[in-house]
This record gives C-alpha cells, structure tokens and sequence, in this order.
C-alpha cells in the first residue's frame, strides 16, 4: 500500500471531531435551518428523520411567510424546541405550532404544543392509561361534580347538538387513579385571551382549531393533578413560550452555536 493509499485509511479510521455550527447574521432563516440540521438530528428521537424535520421546518417558513421575519433565534429556539419533543410543528397532525407574534414591536416566533402533541407526550409519561377531551353542546346530557366523590356524566344526543357550552378533559393513571377539568366555553375564551399570548395573532391556532386548543387546555389543567414524571413537566413548561437564545442543554457540549457578524 502506498503512502497516499495508507493515509486515506487512516482518514476513515479516525474519528472526525465534532464541527462548529456558525450561524452568521447575514444568514437567512430558513439557511439557518439547513446549516444546523447536525444539531437537529442529534435533539430529534428516532421516530422522526433530520431530513423530514427540516422540510417541514421549511414548508412552515413557506406557508408562514411572516416566520421569516421573526427574529432568528426566537425561530431556531422555536424549532429546536419542537425537535427536543419530537413533535412536527405546522402539520395537518396538529402536534405544535410555530407562531409568528409581535412582541413591543418585534415579531418573534412563539412555540406551542398542539392537542395531538400534548396526548403525545402524555402517553410518553407512562403513569397515564387513558386521557381525553370532549366538546359539551348544549343539548347534550351533562352533569359534574367536584368534591371527595367526583363524578361525571356526558351523553351526546346524535343530532342537533347545538352551540358548545363546555370543554372538559379527563385522565386515567395506570393504578386507577383519575382526574378531570371542566370549562365552561365563557371561562374559555377569557383563558385563551389572558394567557395565551399569540392569541390575537392571525396565524394562532385558537382562531383556526379553537375546539383543539380548548381541549389542550382541559388537559393540560386536569395534569396538574396527574402523577407526571419531571421530563413531561419540563415539556409542558415550553408551550406558548418565545426564546431569543438558545439553552445549553439543547446541544452537545462539543458543538458551539456562534452568531457571527460576517
């Protein structure tokens, strides 16, 4: 074997060492997507690819043009989120949402989890057998009690059901435990309004799947009396966020995020 031939396999036996990810402010989002697609694929799970996670973070910039105009980071730490749950955001699964918000004057883009998303991760937990959420019409059978001997009762008539009048989500543990929320749709809309800070923007879900972000909501009131591993809470704790930098804990620590001036 010749020198040249020896030093080529060398090349491939050695490990070659992680490379810095630089991220220039010229750079356009959606080439920011492209250039970090290392790290994505190292903050996705295995049920979802790095190339099918960038193509549906770059049909989101697409079909959301004012995503291009958020702030960068406030994007990438959007997306990175996502990736992290292993949730596609902007899809017709519903799972989490990317959402363009003017924040004092800014557009940033703000993260949510979807309906689908959130049952997702709940299912992940382990402790949890069943969880649901219902639309209550109001001629439907309905009744419910709080207190020492909860109860619910929901019978839907098979026809005109009329205007929703409730939303409620319920949840079953693995050793029988169970909870519940109810919400009126009058205790909705103001919920949605004080809390949910995109909630004015026209590409926030509660204006195109309102019953889905409703029924997100019951759920995610009924889990806080559920049993639910610490992993599960750190994700509940990203919905409805907007972060304009990017957490160690989403890279490894030998990569490097650099936001250059060139």
């Amino acid at each position: 074997m010749d020198l040249k031939e020896e030093l080529k396999q060398q090349a491939k036996a050695e490990p070659v060492a992680d490379k810095e990810v630089k991220l220039t402010k010229n750079m356009t989002i959606p080439d920011m997507v492209k250039a970090m697609e290392p790290e994505i694929k190292k903050a996705l799970p295995s049920v979802l690819t790095p190339e099918r996670f960038t193509r549906i973070a770059l049909s989101a910039l697409n079909n959301t043009p004012q995503l291009q105009q958020c702030t960068p980071m406030s994007f990438i730490a959007a997306l990175l989120n996502a990736a992290q749950l292993g949730l596609e955001p902007n899809t017709p699964l519903g799972q989490a949402y990317l959402i363009p918000y003017k924040n004092k004057g800014v557009l940033e883009c703000q993260f949510q989890i979807g309906y689908k998303g959130l049952i997702d991760l709940a299912y992940r937990n382990g402790q949890i057998q069943t969880i649901q959420a219902q639309a209550v019409y109001e001629n439907d059978y309905f009744e419910y009690e709080y207190g020492l001997e909860p109860k619910l009762v929901h019978r839907p008539v098979s026809k005109d059901r009329g205007e929703v009048t409730y939303f409620y989500g319920i949840f079953r543990t693995v050793n029988g435990g169970f909870g519940f929320c109810v919400m009126s749709k009058f205790d909705m809309d103001n919920y949605a309004k004080t809390y949910s800070k995109a909630f004015g923007s026209d590409y926030s879900p509660w204006k195109t799947c309102y019953d889905e972000m409703a029924k997100k909501t019951v759920i995610k009131q009924a889990l806080k009396y559920a049993p639910i591993k610490t992993d599960f809470q750190r994700a509940l704790s990203t919905d409805e966020s907007i972060k304009n930098q990017i957490s160690e804990d989403m890279f490894s620590v030998q990569n490097e995020i650099v936001m250059t001036a060139a």
